[in-house]
């Protein structure tokens, strides 16, 4: 296994629609989602999309409740019910970056696990949000451009203090 240079925003990779990966089960795949799983980790994340990583093909991971990567080839999401929330995400595409993004609360997904074995479900809340926003990587979207208020970004360090400040401010009342 091998860590993978990380595309960063501006990299012509992250904002092209991938294509279909032919055969799920090629051992190139195999290797390209061990190696993904290992950059994963390294980089703390929990999802990553195949352009990330500069590979233009139609696959992701995200950790899953279990905490172990679940790699998802071919993916089709689509929201289940009209229920949309807003959170804080970050990318390790845009490092050092959080936003706050609104997404559908729960979602159906598709796709083909590395055996070639069809692979469904449904989520909601953090997993829900995770695969949709590694799905718009497959897509050539990055979060940001899913923001519907630009005054609700910042960066993790800054955003993080004045929730601290505010904490203390609260418990000080």
């Amino acid at each position: 296994m091998a860590l993978l240079k990380i595309a960063r925003m501006g990299h012509p990779v992250l904002l092209r629609r991938a294509d279909p990966v032919p055969d799920p089960t090629a051992p190139e795949i195999r290797r390209l989602v061990a190696d993904m799983a290992e950059t994963m980790n390294d980089a703390g994340g929990i999802g990553l999309a195949a352009p990330q990583v500069h590979v233009p093909l139609r696959l992701f991971l995200w950790r899953s409740g279990a905490g172990n990567p679940v790699a998802l080839i071919n993916p089709e999401v689509a929201a289940v019910g009209e229920e949309i929330e807003e959170a804080w995400e970050g990318c390790l595409s845009i490092p050092g970056i959080r936003g706050a993004v609104p997404r559908a609360r729960r979602i159906r997904f598709r796709g083909f696990d590395l055996e070639g074995r069809l692979l469904e479900g449904e989520s909601e809340g953090l997993g829900a949000r995770v695969i949709q926003h590694e799905n718009d990587h497959l897509d050539g979207i990055l979060y940001l451009s899913r923001m519907t208020d630009l005054s609700r970004i910042g960066f993790a360090e800054e955003l993080a203090r004045a929730a601290a400040d505010a904490a203390r401010a609260q418990e000080a009342e």
